[in-house]
């Protein structure tokens, strides 16, 4: 019997494994889908287009048709590995901005404004820049400056100036307006996933056990307090105990659906596949919200693209000595290695817009890039606060379907002009003098797309997700929240969500970051003692830190 069963070893889940076993006399258990993080797509930062191909690290999801993007169904990669997607995504530091959280407090959650938040942020960074206001050293998650700057990311910071946009070095301190270089979750040049910043440095403590290449198929209830799992592993189905309390951590899409297989969600539903209801949450897999995403790609006329064209193939033997014996060079890159924010109207108070400058030509996440070898840049613009919502929903009661994913993108008429705008942004940064020696041919939208009706048509036509989904599992006490501001699962007793699936509504930004955050402040919840007096811990965790 375990102390605390975590089920997901992803951003949130290693994290939470860290801090819960830093007691010896606490027993936790670490569960995990995919295999270990041994792969060198996982370690070496260009590693990141392998992450994307990979049937064995990736669950590799892909939603519904969606009608307002042409009935096209989006791919949807997540990490399924130790380190979940911190294994496999493009490693920005990225928060989010401080309105974000302030406005998670607003809608009643008490302790998770921006002032009570920083302090989590801080406690999981080492910031190699060092300590101040807005950040933390000696915290598990390294955050590093890029160790390689492509030219045509320069040329992206100069032409973002020209138009007009403000230099800024740090987006995650004073203030997130302006373009600069990401920062990234990076040690020595190679990936700092979770599983190497929080799992590596505990997972010989004999208190903790990590079990891997394991579905969890359902959370075990005696009444309606939650007191084990059953997984599956090389084919045979076995029950684990918890003392204390389950925690799922599988993400925006995993953690509703393992609810759902459980029998917390709505009982209507559950029951056309024939799962007993345990406690009605009509909440479960609703509120879903993503970062749409459109690309403006430009062909380029010179040779200094990281991306895979016929010189880049010339240079990889000189990457490839970089990397091994100085970790350094074009294998370090994040692909998306500058970028900012932006506000589409004067009159916002926060930047609603997001972008991610890549030196490379992008095209469908990359799964095509050996069809379409050729030099380019690409400049990413996504909405940062969409409207839309979506949902997930159980095909069947059979743990190894993937749910039905209705991202309900666009769904609201107002996003859409958020991104015509922001296509309009892109080009005219792109449309600057910096970029004069090396701009080819627009690809996409494409010189003769230009009116807002045929810009409307290619988002259409074209945007993707920038892999952002969260939102299922709502932290509120409205009819349609699925946990508590300590993430307690509403109705039942012994069980926890702790990822990304718990945000009221997307933070303007990466959301690895968040995540991890997250992970830290309900570790504190669940270790601190309880306080008679008052309805939650706050004053105590704040004290603590």
């Amino acid at each position: 019997m375990f102390d605390y069963i975590i089920v997901g070893a992803g951003s949130a889940g290693c994290t939470l494994a860290n801090r819960l076993s830093e007691d010896p006399l606490t027993k936790v258990c670490l569960i995990e889908a995919g295999p270990k993080d041994s792969s060198i797509f996982v370690h070496v930062p260009l590693g990141l287009i392998g992450m994307m191909h990979s049937k064995k690290m990736n669950w590799r999801y892909y939603t519904e048709p969606e009608s307002e993007l042409n009935n096209r169904r989006l791919f949807w990669p997540r990490g399924k590995t130790l380190g979940g997607s911190s294994a496999s995504n493009a490693m920005c530091y990225i928060r989010g901005h401080a309105w974000d959280y302030d406005h998670w407090a607003s809608l009643g959650n008490q302790g998770w404004s921006y002032h009570e938040v920083l302090p989590y942020f801080k406690k999981a960074q080492n910031q190699v820049r060092g300590e101040d206001t807005y950040h933390g050293v000696g915290g598990p998650l390294n955050v590093d400056d890029l160790r390689v700057t492509n030219p045509l990311s320069m040329a992206f910071i100069a032409a973002s100036k020209q138009a007009g946009h403000e230099y800024n070095a740090d987006f995650n301190g004073v203030k997130q307006e302006g373009v600069g270089y990401y920062q990234v979750t990076q040690v020595n040049g190679q990936r700092c996933s979770t599983a190497v910043g929080y799992l590596r440095p505990s997972e010989q403590r004999s208190n903790l056990t990590v079990i891997t290449d394991a579905l969890t198929t359902k959370v075990l209830f005696s009444g309606k307090k939650a007191v084990g799992i059953e997984y599956e592993q090389n084919g045979h189905r076995q029950q684990i105990t918890a003392k204390k309390e389950v925690i799922l951590s599988g993400g925006a899409i995993n953690s509703p659906q393992l609810l759902m297989l459980s029998g917390i969600g709505d009982k209507d539903e559950l029951a056309q596949h024939g799962i007993e209801c345990v406690h009605h949450l009509p909440g479960v897999g609703k509120n879903l919200q993503d970062h749409l995403d459109s690309l403006v790609v430009t062909r380029e006329k010179t040779f200094h693209s990281v991306g895979f064209s016929p010189v880049a193939m010339l240079r990889a033997v000189k990457g490839v000595v970089d990397y091994w014996l100085f970790r350094k060079g074009n294998f370090t890159t994040n692909i998306a290695e500058a970028g900012g924010f932006a506000k589409t109207s004067p009159e916002l108070d926060e930047p609603d817009v997001q972008f991610h400058f890549s030196p490379c030509f992008l095209d469908n996440h990359g799964l095509n890039l050996w069809q379409t070898v050729r030099h380019g840049y690409s400049l990413h613009a996504c909405n940062l606060r969409p409207k839309s919502r979506g949902k997930l929903s159980l095909l069947s009661n059979d743990p190894h379907q993937p749910v039905k994913i209705e991202a309900g993108y666009l769904t609201d008429p107002d996003d859409i002009e958020v991104m015509v705008k922001g296509i309009k942004l892109s080009r005219k940064i792109l449309a600057q003098p910096a970029f004069d020696r090396y701009r080819g041919k627009e690809v996409f939208p494409g010189e003769e797309v230009q009116t807002d009706d045929e810009l409307r048509a290619f988002i259409r036509r074209k945007a993707e997700s920038i892999y952002h989904p969260v939102g299922t599992c709502k932290m509120g006490s409205d009819p349609q929240a699925v946990v508590s501001n300590q993430l307690q699962v509403h109705g039942v007793e012994g069980l926890r969500v702790v990822d990304a699936s718990i945000m009221p509504t997307l933070v303007g930004g990466n959301t690895n970051a968040p995540t991890i955050m997250i992970a830290e402040k309900a570790a504190s919840y669940i270790l601190l003692p309880k306080d008679p007096k008052k309805e939650n811990n706050e004053q105590l965790v704040n004290t603590a830190l």
